[in-house]
């Protein structure tokens, strides 16, 4: 008999499936062409799911449902709440370009983006080894199919492979170590292994072997060096809609993950994890710098930014322990806020950034060249100043949002008193140095250089997303000015957290 407190803890999941089985039913008797059924259905269901996670949220309580498989807490329904805003706004700018490019014949571009939330839904309350796997694999599953969208197109049916055989690698990693974890714990339950861990009862070798494999699978869907491979060739080949599909939401779901695997469940060994953790940080941060200097195509140049803004968030993952042990409650707090920070305002920044490659796009032309920006100021200065904003604010410019998400993750480091952590924040500065010159060559296009002959005329969006764009640009910079709300409902959200460790 399941308690009535396990249906409650579920009740948003339960709404999102149920409405996404019912859209795409409902979707087979849409015949207009842009799916407006589809998409006000969509829509509607994701502000009202949005909705019951910001009340699950702002009531600020911990409860497990389905004998701990399940737990719902400040961190985790905010998580989903902004997940959910996000696909909102991916869908409001991805429809115009999908049914531009005959990607809207059937609903799958709506249903299957419903499915992978569900699916990050899940990762994200999942408190117990296979219940975040399915989670993993629903949501990964979708991003496959979504990526193959356009089968007529070779560039996107190309990077749907290399997308599905590098993730089908990354998720057996992951499966191998929780396995692993699971053989010498003797359970699933993330509290359990914890408790196992702490009172020594395993083997240390064996721990970390599965560990091992577990970082692995973490990196690879967060993007991390070495495991960033597929993360410029799937962004470039895909539909420019499901990229940002791809590089928004689930990087709050990998973030999730990671706080419940490697704090909740594995903080006894984050000796060994955090010294994973400093090279895949420095790798990512060195080569994502490096490498989108090189780049002219404005996607692929935002993937290797993706994967140094990454190296920064495990930069603020690994700060809030030092030795193995956490300093004290409220750094520990802090560090896993400041990161918790920096993963929404990165995704708020990026929603910024491939909204105005996709608004920019046009029947026959991507406008996916950096060179597609030149003169854009002069075309639309509301586009020119929000895509501006967004990469001052990647860049970590004053007064943008970008500027404090860093901020925040230096202060942890610095704070935690250890010469190696001060000497990590130097060399982030540095690496930062190196990504402005990347994220100003954009500036620099659009408001000196002198548009091309093709892209002359003037741009022109729905007035949906023309709304929803001019509101994402006023919070990159309104966070920026105001950045204490948001980074106290982190720390408060994460404290929660800390505060339960081990029980």
């Amino acid at each position: 008999m399941i308690d009535k407190l396990s249906w409650i803890a579920v009740y948003p999941e339960l709404v999102l499936l149920i409405m996404a089985c019912v859209i795409a039913l409902v979707d087979l008797g849409v015949k207009t062409p842009g799916r407006t059924l589809t998409y006000l259905l969509s829509m509607m269901t994701l502000a009202v799911v949005a909705a019951m996670e910001a009340s699950y949220a702002l009531g600020g309580q911990t409860f497990y449902g389905f004998g701990n498989m399940v737990v719902v807490d400040p961190m985790g329904s905010w998580l989903k709440c902004f997940s959910s805003i996000t696909l909102m706004v991916t869908v409001v700018y991805g429809r115009p370009y999908a049914a531009g490019r005959d990607m809207l014949r059937g609903g799958e571009f709506f249903t299957l983006s419903l499915f992978a939330l569900l699916g990050m839904f899940v990762m994200i309350s999942g408190h117990n080894f296979l219940v975040l796997y399915m989670g993993l694999e629903l949501m990964t599953l979708c991003s496959y199919a979504l990526v193959a969208l356009r089968r007529d197109d070779a560039r996107a049916t190309e990077a749907a492979m290399k997308y599905f055989v590098l993730g089908a690698l990354a998720s057996g990693f992951l499966l191998y170590g929780l396995s692993m974890l699971y053989g010498a714990t003797g359970s699933l339950d993330i509290n359990e292994v914890f408790k196992a861990i702490a009172d020594r009862q395993v083997k240390h070798q064996v721990l970390v072997f599965g560990l091992v494999f577990i970082v692995a699978g973490l990196a690879f869907k967060l993007g991390a060096v070495p495991f960033h491979m597929w993360l410029p060739d799937v962004y470039h080949g895909a539909p420019t809609a499901v990229t940002l599909i791809i590089g928004g939401a689930p990087q709050l779901a990998a973030f999730a993950m990671c706080i419940r695997l490697l704090v909740e469940g594995l903080l006894p060994l984050a000796l060994d994890w955090q010294q994973m953790l400093v090279l895949l940080a420095i790798g990512s941060l060195l080569i994502g710098n490096l490498a989108a200097v090189a780049q002219t195509n404005l996607k692929r140049m935002l993937a290797f930014s993706t994967i140094s803004q990454m190296g920064f968030l495990l930069l603020g993952l690994l700060a809030g322990v030092v030795s193995g042990n956490p300093i004290n409650p409220l750094t520990t707090e802090s560090a896993y806020g400041a990161a918790m920070f920096y993963a929404l305002t990165y995704v708020l920044t990026t929603l910024g950034a491939f909204g105005i490659i996709l608004l920019l796009a046009r029947a026959g032309h991507e406008s996916e060249e950096i060179v597609d920006l030149a003169g854009l100021n002069q075309r639309s200065p509301l586009y020119a100043g929000v895509m501006a904003m967004a990469m001052f604010s990647l860049a970590g410019l004053p007064p943008m949002v970008g500027f404090y998400a860093k901020l925040g993750v230096l202060q942890a480091l610095i704070s935690s008193g250890q010469t190696s952590y001060v000497m990590l924040a130097v060399f982030a500065v540095m690496m930062s140095l190196i990504g402005a010159f990347y994220y100003l060559r954009i500036v620099k296009v659009m408001y000196f250089d002198a548009p091309l002959s093709h892209n002359a005329q003037p741009v022109s969006a729905p007035a949906d997303a023309r709304i929803v764009l001019a509101i994402n640009g006023a919070l990159i910079l309104a966070l920026g000015i105001f950045p204490s709300g948001l980074m106290t409902l982190c720390a408060q959200s994460i404290k929660s957290i800390v505060t339960s460790l081990g029980s």
